[in-house]
Formats: C-alpha cells, structure tokens, sequence
C-alpha cells in the first residue's frame, strides 16, 4: 500500500497547478484559475481543510490533511459531489 506523509499530500494536490499560476501575465495561469475543474479542486480541498478543522477540534488535536483527507473521502465526497451537481444544474435552469 502506498502511504504518504501528510506534508507530502498536500503537496500532491496542490503542486500540479502551481508551476501554472506562477506568471501573472501568462494566459495558460488565467485558463487554470477560470477553469471549472480548478474550481472544484478548490472548492474540495476548502470541506477538507474544513473537516480537517472540526474533526481536530472534536479529538482536541491536529488529525492532519492525510488523516482529514480519506476520513473525508470515505464519509462526505459522494453526498457532497451530489449536492454541487444538482445545485449547479438548478443554477443553470
């Protein structure tokens, strides 16, 4: 099973846009930060840090992003992800 530190997932999600964004005047860093799936990347990386946030609060320590991350994964994403789609379809009617 391949495991990560927490300091290394966190970057694995956010180093692929970086190099992107990185250049204010480069038209590939405006097509990321427009781009719906940018969107909902950040849009789910916010609940993770969030659930992060309340889960560590409930145990009266940090679980860490890794941690926060699966428990998130496994519990909220399908619910989650549901709601976004029918929200942004309701939206779009």
């Amino acid at each position: 099973m391949l495991t990560f530190q927490p300091a290394q997932l966190d970057s694995l999600l956010i180093m692929p846009i970086i190099p992107l964004m990185n250049s204010p005047h480069d038209e590939g860093a405006d097509l990321v930060r427009n781009s719906m799936l940018y969107r909902e990347f950040l849009a789910e990386r916010e609940e993770i840090l969030r659930h992060k946030w309340i889960e560590s609060e409930k145990v009266g320590h940090d679980i860490g992003f890794e941690r926060a991350l699966l428990d998130w994964v496994m519990r909220h994403r399908t619910s989650w992800r549901t709601t976004r789609v029918r929200q942004s379809t309701s939206v779009a009617a």
